[in-house]
């Protein structure tokens, strides 16, 4: 427990828990796209029964095995004069009425001998099984949808094989057509066209016909006959991809109704505030009025933070603790009270032993809450001036005074915790990016060992053994010591997507919803004006700031997006899918794009949460063992790559303001906040040292440079350049050796160009000697000068490379010499 966590005592009461809006968006969608009604009357179900007998003689209805063929007229004779006993103009309305519609589909085996008046035997109930299945295979009744669900796996695929070739052989046909064989053949593949059969069994009609409203309701159908297997339910959403991809449905229907059980979308301002249950009805319409005035000015996310702040931690507060309270006009104490309570929250702690405890901990954003209610009070008291008599009532002294948003010191505590938790992981960064790159090559040799093992076989891994499922195309296995099941090629892709987090994030700095935003269009070209070299660039769509920036694409990044690009390519048509994805934020879809970090899940390509990437992550770094300066496990976070990569950028050189650009920053000072090098007070006494400096110099050194003098300085250090150096002369000074450069002291040799100086030596020599010999006494006295300075640049060069190369011992003080030296520096003792 931290120093800032106490135990939770008997006066401090938990806040009561908040409504969940998880399904509005499901509720929405079905109530804009209504069901087909359930009819009773339709020609087929109108028809008599000698008609519908002798119907089934002829194929389709009919089934090549004589005697099933048999059996299934027999059982549809018995079972329509069955319900010629119930009240009904059709087929259809005498099935309603029959106790048979009202029950699960799965006692129809088992009752309806009983209710027929026939012998009970397997060969009785087989016949009366397989003449229902003809009746609803001729659209002659329509069982409802929680009857067909409750049907068997068998049963629906005798459903299925009867159904396709009556109903629509022609639709089903183009589907199978556009859908991949593989996943046409599989398991979910299956559950997919069993869903269609039943709504088509059910609805009536063909596949053009099944309508988003059908859809819905077999998805709550579905939701209410498996309320325990929410799984299975999330996976069966593919069928309305299919419809999507078959061309089917309107332009406006929903993308995917896959997370739309899990979310809100964006609801009213009346359901932001009801889901807090605020009990004093004049305050929750006050509320809602005050959300509805702040809505044009702010996103939906701040809404959505505002109305928690005011409807709960605020009112709902006071509510709990001060029942019946019905003004804003707070005593002294009151308001005093709540303050104190708003600076502390619950947290619920699950303990190694299994039992949860109660810690009551320092709450971050208490000064965001404080602020909300500040701009709550002091602007219904703004707008009390303008409407009188629709705020005046409630204009009332702020309980948040000055000093209550005062956020100085809460805000050097956070740079202070984020300056240490950066400066933490930033050496670890490396050993993190190893051990996802290891985990996904053992993920993937320990695939690959599974499919060279044949199904119901046995192979051992990393010291493991693990047995493959007995049936063939499934990817689990079961590890034989634990006897835990483990889907490989899930942990694979998971191992996968946890590498390119990992390095997309500490190659781009960007945040985890701009990285997941990032689509194969965000990667593009840029050729440059002076070379005609063409340079890859990575578009950041907008996300918190509404800026959209680009990143250059280095040769790392570009090996980990053509890996991702690889292995999201549809292998038929090598491009990449369109996917929609969910707005976690603003609680709406974006429009289908083909996103990077996606992957195929139960048959249906949707986009990576940011949860499932944060799981994959935690898994990868449970492998390093790394711990943080207490000793825990070493957790990052997406967010924590952001403030490396800003720390590492502005430690190895780049200006801030460069930085700036590159993160997305409307503000310089946002930068240097995730810097964790340097501290505030440098920052600002550099800034003041220019601002002096500025002050000391002429104006006109400040001005705009025009084209001819940024062009002349340029020129400058073009010129400088030598084949055995540089020159060292400043900026619009002239050569004072009348480039004779190996007599300059200016001249800065290579040591890389050593070999150049010494051939000037010795041709130098040599012209020495020629001269010496020919007589040409005027030449030999500026030959040995110029000679003498290439000597002296040759022992400056040798000089240097000595001293780098040499290692100075300091020696390890003694305590006695310490103690010494301490003693003297104090002088004798009074």
């Amino acid at each position: 427990m931290t120093p800032t966590e106490t135990m939770s005592v008997a006066t401090h009461v938990a806040p009561p828990a908040s409504l969940s809006l998880a399904g509005e968006a499901l509720k929405a969608v079905a109530l804009r796209f209504p069901p087909r009604p359930a009819e009773d009357d339709w020609p087929t179900t109108a028809c008599e029964r000698a008609d519908i007998l002798a119907r089934l003689e002829h194929p389709p209805l009919r089934p090549v095995d004589v005697r099933q063929h048999r059996a299934r007229i027999r059982g549809a004779r018995q079972t329509l004069q069955w319900l010629e006993t119930f009240p009904g103009a059709t087929w259809q309305q005498r099935w309603n009425t029959s106790p048979a519609s009202t029950l699960p589909g799965n006692d129809w085996a088992r009752l309806a001998p009983e209710w027929i008046g026939t012998a009970v035997g397997p060969s009785q109930r087989q016949a009366l099984s397989g003449g229902l299945l003809s009746l609803i295979c001729a659209d002659v009744v329509r069982p409802a949808l929680p009857w067909l669900l409750s049907r068997t796996s068998a049963n629906m695929t005798s459903l299925r094989t009867g159904l396709i070739p009556v109903r629509d052989p022609e639709g089903f046909a183009q589907l199978e057509a556009l859908i991949e064989s593989a996943t046409w053949s599989s398991k979910v593949g299956r559950d997919a066209l069993h869903s269609l059969v039943k709504i088509v069994a059910a609805k009536g009609g063909t596949l053009a016909d099944i309508t988003v409203g059908d859809a819905v309701e077999y998805l709550a159908a579905l939701k209410a006959a498996n309320k325990a297997a929410t799984a299975k339910a999330r996976g069966n959403t593919l069928f309305y991809a299919w419809l999507r991809e078959l061309g089917t449905l309107p332009a406006e229907a929903p993308s995917s109704l896959r997370y739309l059980a899990n979310t809100s979308g964006q609801v009213s301002m009346e359901q932001l505030v009801d889901r807090f249950g605020v009990r004093c009805r004049p305050v929750r319409d006050l509320l809602v009025d005050y959300l509805k005035e702040r809505q044009p000015g702010l996103d939906y996310t701040s809404l959505n933070n505002l109305s928690r702040h005011l409807a709960s931690n605020f009112w709902g507060d006071l509510e709990q603790h001060h029942p019946g309270i019905d003004s804003l006009h707070l005593a002294p104490e009151v308001s005093a009270a709540w303050k104190q309570r708003c600076r502390t929250r619950i947290e619920r702690r699950r303990q190694p032993d299994g039992k949860v405890r109660e810690v009551v901990t320092v709450r971050a954003n208490v000064a965001s809450i404080m602020l909300s209610v500040r701009a709550f009070y002091l602007d219904i008291a703004q707008w009390a001036i303008d409407e009188p008599a629709r705020w005046g009532p409630w204009a009332v002294p702020s309980p948040i005074k000055d000093a209550d948003v005062a956020v100085v010191k809460d805000n050097k505590r956070r740079k202070a915790r984020m300056d240490h938790r950066t400066r933490e992981r930033l050496p670890a960064l490396p050993v993190v990016a190893r051990a996802a790159s290891s985990w996904l090559n053992e993920a993937k040799a320990r695939l690959q060992a599974l499919m060279d093992t044949p199904p119901g076989g046995q192979f051992a891994f990393a010291g493991d053994a693990f047995r493959r499922a007995a049936k063939d195309g499934t990817t689990w296995v079961v590890n034989i010591a634990t006897g835990r099941r483990v889907d490989l090629a899930l942990a694979e892709g998971r191992a996968f997507w946890a590498w390119a987090m990992v390095e997309f994030l500490q190659h781009t700095g960007v945040r985890i919803e701009e990285m997941l935003e990032a689509s194969h269009h965000s990667l593009i070209q840029y050729r440059l004006p002076t070379t005609g070299e063409i340079v890859p660039l990575l578009q950041i769509a907008p996300s918190k700031t509404d800026e959209e920036r680009v990143i250059l694409v280095s040769p790392e990044l570009a090996d980990v997006l053509s890996a991702i690009i690889a292995r999201i390519r549809d292998p038929r048509t090598g491009a990449v899918p369109y996917v929609s994805s969910y707005d976690m934020a603003e609680k709406t879809w974006n429009p289908q794009m083909p996103l990077l970090f996606q992957w195929c899940r139960s048959g249906e390509s949707s986009r990576l949460s940011p949860k499932l990437l944060r799981e994959a992550l935690q898994e990868v770094l449970a492998s390093t063992n790394l711990t943080d300066s207490a000793g825990r496990p070493l957790d990052f976070s997406p967010h924590d790559f952001r403030r490396i990569f800003i720390t590492d950028a502005i430690r190895s050189g780049l200006p801030p303001h460069i930085a700036q650009v590159i993160a997305g920053h409307t503000s310089i000072n946002t930068t240097m906040g995730y810097n964790a090098i340097y501290p505030g007070e440098a920052i600002e006494a550099h800034r003041a040292f220019i601002a002096r400096r500025r002050a000391l110099r002429p104006s006109e050194e400040y001005r705009t440079p025009t084209n001819e003098e940024w062009d002349a300085f340029l020129g400058h250090f073009e010129r400088r350049k030598l084949s055995i150096g540089i020159c060292a002369r400043a900026f619009g000074t002239p050569c004072i050796h009348e480039h004779a450069c190996i007599r300059c002291s200016m001249l800065r040799p290579d040591p890389a160009q050593r070999h150049r100086l010494v051939e000037i030596r010795d041709n130098l020599i040599a012209r020495i000697t020629e001269a010496e010999q020919e007589g040409w006494l005027g030449e030999i006295e500026g030959l040995q000068v110029s000679l003498a300075s290439a000597e002296e640049k040759l022992t400056q060069l040798d000089a240097e490379q000595v001293r780098q190369r040499q290692v100075i011992d300091l020696g390890m003080p003694r305590f006695s010499q310490i103690a010494t030296r301490i003693s003297t520096a104090r002088g004798p003792s009074s």
